[in-house]
This record gives structure tokens, C-alpha cells and sequence, in this order.
């Protein structure tokens, strides 16, 4: 059953079916994002060589199946970008795959915490973490470990905030689509009998 409508008492620590089906959607979508040339690192002429958009599954499957999908999702990602470095910026695991993990947590902390004020605002909170925790902690672990300039970090604000509302907004659709879908949620509901309906 999925986060939506399982039974409270399973752990979203826990593999249930839907969580191990979704889980195996977002991994092959990050891996395709990953390969496909041009799609999951967009090129740009700017210090980073490249805008992402491959955060995007790990953010979902954290907001609409919890932490261990969004985790398994962002160890993907992580170890893409470890495997297929060619800087050593991001050969280094602490780069490039413990920051893709903690992206798999922070989203479902803030969904979590958002959710019953509004889902819409909760998912687009959640997005936007999740976008600025890959982004906060590549750069932070990157410059504290000595591969990039402290001064680097104003060059890449730009780039970061457009990934940020990207994410903020797909992620708000996606998970407003989904959660119509499980819950079936397809019309208003009628309130009048339909024979009493002028039409």
C-alpha cells in the first residue's frame, strides 16, 4: 500500500509493495535522466558545467512514498554521478553521493510537517528543500574538501534558485496528480440525487 493509504501502523521505514514498485519506477527514471544525454544534466556555458533536473524522482518518491523510497532513489542518483565523474569533483562519494541520500530525507520531513496546513504548499515546500539540499550540501562538501572556491557560491545562485522553483513546481503538479489518482478523486461530488438535476 502506498504512503497515502497504508495503514499507519507500517513504518515508512519499511518496503511494502507499492513503495518497492515506486521505488523501482523512480530508480529507472534516474537512471535514464542520468544517460540520456542533454536531459538529466541540462549543459550550461557557467562555473558548474551543467543545470540538473535528476533530483527531481528522489524529491517525489520521498514526498509520496517516504524516506527509504527517496533515499534508495537518491543513492541512484548519487552513485550515477560518482560512476560517471569526470572531474574529481564528484569522484569523490562525499560530493556526489551522500548529499543525493539526505535528498531522499529532507522533502518528507517538510511534507510531513506541511501536509495538514495544505498539500499544494506542503509539496511545493517540499520541492524546494529538496532542490536546495542538493544543491547546499554538493557545494558546501565541495569547498569544505577543497575542490571549489568559496567564491563560486554567488555564481551558482542563480542556476540553484531556477532549479529550485523547477522543483517546487513539478513537484507540486506531480504529487497533486497522484494523490487525485489513488484517491480516485476524478469530479466533485454530486449534491443532489441525479434524477433531481435539471439536466
Amino acid at each position: 500500500m502506498s504512503q497515502l493509504t497504508a495503514d499507519r501502523k507500517v513504518s515508512v521505514f519499511t518496503f511494502t509493495t507499492s513503495r518497492i514498485v515506486t521505488a523501482a519506477v523512480l530508480v529507472a527514471l534516474t537512471i535514464i535522466l542520468g544517460l540520456v544525454p542533454g536531459i538529466g544534466f541540462i549543459p550550461l556555458p557557467n562555473a558548474t558545467g551543467s543545470a540538473t533536473i535528476e533530483h527531481i524522482p528522489t524529491i517525489l518518491g520521498s514526498v509520496l512514498e517516504g524516506p527509504l523510497v527517496g533515499m534508495v532513489t537518491g543513492l541512484t542518483f548519487g552513485l550515477l554521478s560518482f560512476t560517471r565523474a569526470t572531474t574529481p569533483l564528484f569522484r569523490d562519494p562525499l560530493v556526489s553521493v551522500a548529499p543525493r541520500i539526505i535528498i531522499g530525507l529532507t522533502p518528507w520531513i517538510v511534507f510531513v510537517a506541511l501536509k495538514r496546513i495544505q498539500l499544494d504548499f506542503a509539496a511545493g515546500a517540499a520541492g524546494f528543500v529538496g532542490s536546495a539540499t542538493n544543491t547546499i550540501l554538493v557545494l558546501a562538501i565541495a569547498i569544505w574538501r577543497g575542490y571549489l572556491p568559496l567564491a563560486i557560491v554567488p555564481l551558482v545562485l542563480p542556476q540553484a534558485i531556477a532549479e529550485a522553483v523547477l522543483a517546487t513546481i513539478l513537484t507540486i503538479v506531480i504529487t497533486r496528480a497522484v494523490y487525485i489518482t489513488r484517491n480516485q478523486i476524478l469530479r466533485a461530488p454530486d449534491r443532489k440525487k441525479r434524477e433531481d438535476l435539471p439536466y
